[in-house]
């Protein structure tokens, strides 16, 4: 049997309790965070992530909340990303806080090696970017429902 070129794809269960154990554990320098949404979710799709803002940016300091949403494709194709904390960045949509793909490398351009933990990461390196590092943000405190995917008003502000 030929074993060149192949190798061996992480069922999706697997590859998502790693990626909890990992959440878990802390990331870094603890200015990323994820985790399961509920614990009972046996196809663990709904999850939460924290970005603490960089420093020398407008987000310095500031603590933002997204939803990930991992269908059942997942780790094949992205999971949807949606900030719950309103937030003026290029690659945001501002009425919905949906990170756009077409607008994100890294979800335009998916590879099942990507993890939840590299989304939070590259969206806290593109805070820096020159693009968004200055842009004026919505007042802090406010506090905006925005709709969830299933259709339920989610209120958020910062803390």
């Amino acid at each position: 049997m030929d074993s060149e070129g192949s190798r061996v794809v992480v069922p999706r269960n697997f590859r998502l309790l790693e990626e909890l154990e990992r959440g878990e554990k802390g990331i870094g320098d603890g200015t990323v965070s994820y985790g399961m949404d509920d614990a009972d979710d046996i196809y663990m799709q709904s999850w939460t992530g924290t970005i603490i803002g960089p420093p020398n940016t407008v987000h310095e300091g500031l603590i933002y909340q997204l939803k990930l949403f991992c269908s059942k494709d997942y780790p094949d194709n992205p999971p949807s990303v949606r900030f719950q904390t309103r937030i003026n960045m290029t690659c945001v949509n501002q009425e919905t806080g949906v990170v756009e793909p077409s607008l994100f490398p890294m979800l335009a351009n998916w590879q099942r090696e990507y993890t939840m933990e590299d989304i939070l990461t590259q969206l806290k390196r593109e805070m820096m970017s020159p693009q968004n590092r200055k842009l004026a943000q919505p007042p802090e405190g406010n506090e905006d429902a925005r709709l969830d995917q299933k259709g339920l008003v989610v209120k958020c502000c910062i803390f």
